[in-house]
Order: structure tokens, then sequence, then C-alpha cells
């Protein structure tokens, strides 16, 4: 039912998408990279390896496949100084056979003053495990962006691989926003990935490349750890420069794990400079396995 569940949503969201990929507008939102759960953002933002979250739908797609579940989760989050945040709701379903399914969509305010926009992001994503050690992954976004001085209405994909060295060590490289739509909003980058994800610990790093929205390369790294007290409590920290703002940010988070596999997770995200940004997320999740 769950697997049936997510075909039905994936349908749904494609037949409403409409099939025009243009947009008008001179200005760019990196804050489309930066969109995960509250368990990524504690950890920095480094989880495109890991596969613990249905987040990795907005990281590489290939991550779903890693651990079989089904997951549901709902993440808010909220910036007070600079009046921006997110609400967003995933479901992604690795359990029911050896495609793994998902579905994601955000609705986000961006942008200060009269620059002010919102932005619909839904996304459809599949991940196939190839043997014991190599997972493929592909997603598919659709961005509805309406403001007055940015606008979008495209569509694009990201494609992913993980490598599994260990039963606890995962390497990766993913490419995104890889159909150009002639948007500024969803430029093409590309991201290298670790995760160590063991018991009580982990530990991930993230580096993302743009090659095309700026005349030089621009890199972004995340890295963090999470480690759990008495399988219950997860503390985490985390570490972001930001290539585009070119500016530092810290993370702490903390959460609450059930016996049965949900729980939430909180996180705080410090600007060390720039915009100065103080986000605050909250993510509510269940996990079947």
């Amino acid at each position: 039912m769950p697997l049936r569940a997510i075909v039905a949503a994936l349908s749904l969201t494609l037949s409403v998408v409409p099939l025009v990929s243009r947009a008008a507008t001179t200005e760019r939102a990196d804050e489309l990279r930066n969109i995960s759960n509250a368990r990524s953002q504690g950890m920095g933002g480094a989880f495109r390896a890991t596969g613990l979250g249905a987040d990795a739908l907005l990281g590489n797609p290939a991550a779903m496949a890693l651990f079989p579940a089904y997951r549901i989760e709902g993440t808010g989050a909220y910036d007070p100084r600079n009046k921006e945040g997110f609400l967003g709701i995933s479901l992604a379903d690795s359990s029911s056979g050896r495609l793994a399914l998902g579905v994601d969509y955000h609705w986000l305010s961006l942008g200060r003053g009269g620059g002010r926009t919102s932005a619909n992001l839904s996304t459809l994503g599949a991940a196939l495990p190839l043997g014991q050690s190599l997972l493929i992954g592909l997603s598919g976004h659709y961005l509805r962006l309406n403001g007055q001085s940015r606008f979008a209405n495209s569509i694009t994909m990201d494609a992913g691989i993980l490598v599994r060295l260990s039963e606890q060590l995962t390497l990766g490289v993913s490419g995104n926003n890889l159909i150009d739509t002639e948007n500024v909003e969803l430029t093409r980058y590309y991201s290298a990935h670790a995760a160590y994800v063991g018991q009580a610990l982990v530990v991930a790093f993230d580096v993302r490349g743009d090659f095309e929205t700026r005349d030089s390369t621009v890199l972004t790294y995340n890295t963090g750890a999470e480690y759990i007290l008495d399988q219950t409590i997860p503390l985490r920290a985390g570490y972001t420069y930001d290539g585009f703002q070119k500016i530092s940010r810290v993370t702490v988070g903390a959460g609450f794990l059930s016996p049965g596999g949900g729980g939430v997770d909180l996180a705080y995200q410090h600007d060390l400079g720039g915009l100065n940004g103080r986000m605050l997320s909250l993510t509510l999740r269940l996990l079947v396995n």
C-alpha cells in the first residue's frame, strides 16, 4: 500500500505539471540548494551520502535506496532575522521492492522587502541498487516561483551514484539541475560526498561545485556529525562554508528517537557574516522498517 500511494502521488503531480519550461528573471536563488530536514541542517547540511532521511530526494536521489524503510517527514524552518523560511513534506518508500520511490513538496518564502517572493518546489524520485555496492538514482523537480523580479515555471532533474565501500562507509557523486532551463534559479552544479554511518555515530562531508553561475568556480563545503546517546537522544553539530556569500555557518541540533523508529528533530543555523541569518528548523518523522 505505501508503494501504491507514492505511485499515485507521482501520477497526480505529473498530470498537473505544465510542459513549458521557461523563465524570465535575472536573479539567482542559491537558497534552493540548501533545503533539507532538521537532522541534516544540524549536521551542517552534509547529508547526501547518509541515506538517513527522505530529503535524499533533494540531494543525491540514489541515497533513498541505502536503507530499506518507509519514511514520512514534515519540516518547517524559519529565519526570524531575514523573515525567510519553508514548509515541506516528504515521503520515500525503499521497503516495498528493489525500486525506491519518493515524492516531496516544499513551499518557500524567499527574499526580503519588495523583493520577497514565494515558491513551490515539487520533486519526484526513484533509486535502484545495482548489486550490493552500487546504487543509482534520478529525481525530477518542478519549480513554480512568482515575484516582482523573479519568475520560474521550470522542470529539471538530478542524477546520482553511490558506492558502498563497507557497511558503514559510502561515497557518492551527483549532478543537479542537469536540464538546462535557461533559468538562473536552477543553474547546474555537482556534488561529491562521503559518509560514515555507524550505530551511534554518523560523520558526513559534502562539497558542491558550481561552474556556470559565475565566471569563476564556486565551491560550498558542508560537514557534520551526529552522536546518539542511549539510542534515544541524537546530538548534532556541523559547519558550512558558503562559496556564494563567502561566509561560514555553524549548526547544532538535537532530537528524540522513538522505539518505533519515528521521532522529532530540532536544529539551529547561525551565519557568521553576510545577512547574519538565524535559521531554526523542526522535523517530525515516521519511519517504518
